[in-house]
């Protein structure tokens, strides 16, 4: 990540990834490929994980070091799907999206932050507009 989308720091990992394979949530969503709104569905796992690699900040506060959560939202709004399609095709195709908005991904975590249960982390249960 720090190379490819210039969001560097050891914050920005796939902690919340983890969490899901570690709950089955992640091959439950790779059993929806080939549907038509799968990429809907790889946007709320993105966005799961995103708002999990908050609530783990969240108890982790005393072991971060000055800059790490400044570091994670630099990179949740470089690895956006708009800002991405921005860099590389100078244009944004929302349909296309598979991991979410800049937007969308500064706000999961911080949800994730304020939370700091793993409750709220429902991607998959509301509307995907909602999101």
């Amino acid at each position: 990540m720090a190379r490819t989308f210039n969001s560097p720091g050891d914050f920005a990992q796939e902690v919340g990834h983890h969490v899901q394979k570690l709950l089955g949530i992640s091959d439950k969503v790779a059993a929806l490929q080939g549907r038509p709104d799968y990429n809907e569905f790889s946007v709320r796992l993105e966005l799961q994980a995103d708002y999990y690699a908050g609530l783990w900040a969240n108890h982790s506060r005393k072991y971060l070091q000055h800059g790490d959560i400044e570091e994670a939202m630099r990179a949740a709004n470089a690895i956006g799907d708009d800002a991405i399609q921005k860099k590389a095709q100078g244009r944004v195709v929302p349909h296309a999206f598979t991991h979410g908005t800049s937007a969308q991904r500064m706000r999961w975590f911080n949800k994730g932050m304020e939370f700091g249960t793993i409750e709220n982390g429902d991607t998959f249960s509301m509307p995907y507009q909602n999101l």
